[in-house]
This record gives C-alpha cells, structure tokens and sequence, in this order.
C-alpha cells in the first residue's frame, strides 16, 4: 500500500534478476520466456496464436450451414437471408398474438444473424486480396498518366528551345561568327539533352 501512494515508488523486485547484466554481451540476465503457441487465456478471455477464423463450433455456436471447405457460400447467404426474412414476420406475428413466446423467436434471428457474420468474415481475405489488386491497378494507371504527362512537358520545352534557338541564329546571322556560336549552342544542347529532340 506504501508503494501505491509513495511518490516516489520503489523499482519492481525483478530488478535483481539483473544484478549482473552486461548490456554489451547481453549476458548475466535470464533467459526470456518460450514463445506461447497454441491457445491461451488472458484476462480470463481464450486467444489462439494461429491467424484463423475460429469456426462457429469452437466459439460454441450452431452452425446452420455445410461444413465443407468448398461450399457455395453466395447460395449460402442467398438462403440464410430468405429464413432471416421469413423469421422477422414470423416475429412479428408472435408479437401480435404470443408475446411470451417471442424470446425463441429473438434467439433464432440472432443465430441467423451469426451465420451470416461468420460467412461475410470468410470472405474478407479474397474482398482484401481483391482491394489491394485495384489499389495497385489504380497506381500503376496514376503513374503511367503522370510519365505520359512529363513525357508531354519535355517535348513542348525541347520545341521551345529549338525555336529559341532558331531565333538567335537569325538574329546573329549577320554578325562574324555568331552563326558557328549559335550552332555549337545547338550542338551542345542536343548532347545534354540525351537526343530528346528526337521524341
């Protein structure tokens, strides 16, 4: 209790497992715990270490649908919506003329209800695996748009400096030498611009 309300609390008793640790050899402490696999209960909920859907049947729910790995699960949903709709007006007769009995019908709406959640989340690995194939589509379209719009941009410069250039050799035609100078000028850009004038 006097480490509770301390400002000031003492270091955790542990502490002296390390007495002896070298942080450059990471010697003198103690070996740290097994990997948990498998299931296990934290906080008084189970957890399992495998990245699977647990099935209806190990979370203690009946399953109202084939237990083959192949099944039509469209068909599946397609029927378990029919009885979900079939079961809500037969709710709302019972409500009419036998309330007490209504209880039995909330409890197979909500088994409906399972069912198709557990179908719907059986299906997120191909809507993710699908998601990211259209995110990858959508970036490939967006680069090859901006490549083709950069493409664009260097032709309309090189024009541009080609006119330039025609320009100044006009204007410097008369002078000694300004011609050979202009020309060079050309020449040179041509080089460093790796023949895009030829795109």
């Amino acid at each position: 209790m006097e480490a509770t309300a301390s400002t000031y609390p003492p270091p955790p008793p542990y502490y002296k497992l390390y007495a002896n640790y070298d942080p450059d050899s990471g010697s003198g402490g103690p070996a740290p715990p097994p990997a948990i696999t498998g299931e296990y209960v934290s906080f008084g909920a189970p957890y399992n270490t495998e990245d699977r859907l647990p099935s209806l049947e190990e979370q203690g729910v009946r399953q109202l649908f084939p237990s083959a790995k192949n099944i039509n699960t469209r068909a599946e949903l397609k029927a378990l919506g029919r009885e979900l709709g079939l079961l809500v007006l037969e709710l709302a007769d019972v409500l009419v003329e036998r309330p007490s009995q209504a209880g039995r019908c909330v409890e197979d709406i909500s088994l409906l209800f399972t069912n198709l959640h557990y179908l719907l989340n059986s299906l997120r690995p191909h809507q993710a695996r699908a998601t990211l194939a259209h995110m990858l589509k959508t970036q490939l379209e967006m680069r090859k748009l901006s490549l083709q719009g950069i493409k664009e941009q260097r032709r309309a410069v090189w024009e541009v400096l080609k006119l330039a250039v025609g320009e100044v050799e006009e204007a410097t035609q008369g002078e000694p030498g300004g011609g050979a100078s202009s020309k060079g000028d050309v020449e040179c850009m041509e080089v460093e611009g790796g023949g895009g004038s030829k795109q």
